[in-house]
């Protein structure tokens, strides 16, 4: 499996509401490319409280390498990508991108 994690710090001028229309338009991505495994997405909530600016992300898990690139090369992916760059503090530079592979352990 892969995860797929994206912190965004969002220009101030942007609302919650704004934030969630974006999150919306990425879960309804979800059912449009096979292996494509769970959207979580959201405001940071956590008591470390060191999230640096990057108070909003996202993950997606894949079930591997090909289909993430998929969800990369996909029309609605290059969509909101744009409108997420767009909504970031200094464009690319407010957004940062993780890419993990996670693999099962067996009990």
């Amino acid at each position: 499996m892969v995860r797929h994690i994206v912190l965004i710090r969002f220009r101030p001028e942007l609302s919650e509401a704004d934030i969630a229309a974006l999150f919306q338009e990425l879960h309804q991505i979800d059912g449009k490319i096979p292996g494509l495994l769970s959207i979580t997405a959201g405001r940071s909530e956590s008591p470390e409280q060191i999230e640096r600016g990057y108070m909003h992300g996202f993950v997606v898990d894949f079930s591997d390498w090909e289909t993430l690139q998929a969800y990369q090369d996909h029309a609605d992916h290059q969509r909101l990508g744009a409108k997420l760059v767009a909504g970031a503090v200094g464009g690319k530079d407010g957004i940062l991108c993780f890419d993990l592979a996670v693999n099962a352990v067996k009990s």
